[in-house]
This record gives C-alpha cells, sequence and structure tokens, in this order.
C-alpha cells in the first residue's frame, strides 16, 4: 500500500500590512476504507487561533483568525496517508444498479436530495442531449455508461491548466472545447445529475506512482474529480482529466455539491489603502519512506 507525503503551501503576500479576517482551510485529507490518515500538521504564519468543526458533508475545516497586521500570509499543510491497492470492488454494485436506468430507494434519495439535482441554469436541455449521446441502448450497464462519458470529456474537451480562480459552468466548457481539472468535474457531475444520479465534487490531491504517466495531468498541484454514489457500492470516485474509475491515487480532501464549497483556502482582508496581493500555492506529493522521509 503505498505511503504518501502531501505538502500544500499557500502565500499571500500584500503591497502594504492589511487585517487578515477569518480564513476557512480544507485541508486535511479525508479518513476512510479508502484512505488512512497518519498525520496531519498545520503551520500559520502569522501566529493565528485555529479551530476546528466538521461540516454538513464531514468534512474537517480549520477557522483561523488573527490580531497582529501583516503584509504576508503563508499556510502550509502537511499529510502523511496511506492509500490500499484496491480500493474497491465493482462486484459490490447492488443488482438493480447495474444497468440504467435504475432508481434509488426512498431513503437513498433522501440522504442524497440534491445532489442528484444539476446546480447550473439550461433552460434549453443542452447538456442532457448531449449526454444521451453516450447512451448506445436502453437498458444499458451503469458503470459503462458513467465511464464512457467520463473518458468522452477529456476525448472531446482539451485540457488546460488554469491558475485564475473561478470555474466555467459546464456549458461554458462544452462551447469553447477547453477546460482545467476543475471544469472537467462540473461537468461531469452536472452531467451525471441530468441522468439522476447523486454526484458530489472532490478536491484533494493526485499521485502519480513512480512517476509512471507522462499522461497523468494535474500533478503537483490541487486536483478536482467527481464521487457517483451507487447503490451497493456506495460513492465512486470518477476522474474525467485523467480517464480514470476508481483509482488508487486520488487524496481526497473536501466533498461538496458545489466547486467553490472545496476551495482549499479562502478567507478576506482590510486595509485603510489599496492593498494589492500575489498568492503563490505549491504541492507536493511524493511516495514515503519507511523513515517518513518523502522520495
Amino acid at each position: 500500500m503505498p505511503v504518501l507525503t502531501v505538502t500544500h503551501v499557500t502565500t499571500y503576500r500584500y503591497r502594504s500590512a492589511v487585517r487578515l479576517g477569518p480564513h476557512r482551510l480544507m485541508l486535511r485529507p479525508r479518513e476512510s476504507r479508502a484512505l488512512t490518515l497518519n498525520r496531519f500538521d498545520l503551520f500559520v504564519m502569522p501566529p493565528a487561533r485555529v479551530y476546528w468543526f466538521r461540516d454538513a458533508s464531514a468534512n474537517d475545516i480549520a477557522t483561523a483568525t488573527f490580531d497582529a497586521p501583516t503584509d504576508t500570509l503563508s499556510i502550509r499543510s502537511r499529510a502523511i496517508v496511506t492509500l490500499p491497492d484496491n480500493p474497491w470492488n465493482d462486484a459490490a454494485i447492488a443488482g438493480f444498479a447495474t444497468t440504467y436506468p435504475f432508481s434509488y430507494t426512498p431513503d437513498e434519495l433522501a440522504c442524497l436530495g440534491l445532489l442528484t439535482v444539476p446546480q447550473y441554469a439550461d433552460r434549453a436541455g443542452r447538456l442532457a442531449v448531449w449526454v444521451k449521446g453516450f447512451i448506445a441502448r436502453h437498458p444499458t450497464g451503469t458503470l459503462a455508461l458513467l465511464s464512457d462519458i467520463n473518458t468522452g470529456i477529456s476525448q472531446r474537451i482539451a485540457y488546460q491548466s488554469r491558475a485564475a480562480e473561478g470555474t466555467q459552468g459546464p456549458l461554458e466548457t462544452l462551447d469553447r472545447g477547453w477546460g482545467s481539472c476543475r471544469d472537467f468535474a462540473v461537468l461531469f457531475a452536472e452531467a451525471v445529475r441530468t441522468l439522476g444520479l447523486g454526484a458530489r465534487i472532490v478536491s484533494g490531491y493526485l499521485h502519480d506512482p513512480g512517476g509512471a504517466g507522462p499522461d497523468a495531468v494535474a500533478l503537483d498541484t490541487t486536483h478536482a474529480w467527481v464521487d457517483v454514489f451507487l447503490p451497493g457500492a456506495g460513492w465512486i470516485a470518477f476522474d474525467p482529466t485523467n480517464r480514470k474509475v476508481a483509482p488508487n491515487t486520488l487524496v481526497p480532501v473536501a466533498v461538496a455539491r458545489g466547486i467553490r464549497q472545496v476551495a482549499p483556502v479562502t478567507g478576506s482582508f482590510s486595509s485603510l489603502t489599496a492593498a494589492a496581493h500575489t498568492m503563490d500555492v505549491a504541492v507536493s506529493v511524493r511516495e514515503t519512506l519507511a523513515t517518513g522521509a518523502a522520495i
């Protein structure tokens, strides 16, 4: 089982000293049967009061508050995690859900709620028409259909890394023909929601075992993908950027219905003068030796 060290450093530099408002930090990996969190450390400069809480989606969130003005803010997290060799078994999908269309049980549907409902306006139903192009016949295999959509996005949409904040809506991505990993994730989530399936956006990190793939995209940065709920199997990860289904290369940190809800760092500042600022983000995901040193 691979053991990884993940470091994530966000640094803000301001033209003059500013007063920092509360900052919301989503940096702690999600513990589950698919991920063991061995250690997590958080370092904030200038010194801050940090308190933790768990939100409605079971994300661990730290809130940092500050006293003194500063011209620099540095937030550094370090996590050591263990990933499984075999994260899931497709045979676990409940019999009634192996073919599409299927219906969730009333209890499942009540829990999934808005995760089954598209978030972006599409009055003409363009996205639903686009998705139906992947359905070869009725009924069809559920996992095969989801895999086709997952692969089809990266085949039809060009990947472009984008450091600027913000995310394209699904129709924007279709019209432009390009997008970043978060744009791909939004498109996939909205696509499967038009089919009535429960989907949530996931933010985290991507591991490239052994440095094996020139085709791997979104390394050494934050990454976004989608979980789809399939009865019997639970939440299954789909990474449309890299055309992967349930890979053991993903380190999830936060889940939510919308992409803006899983931003790693959000906060505010105030200043008597116009305080332009810059932001630098550095991410490293490395396999770890038994001594704890990263390879």
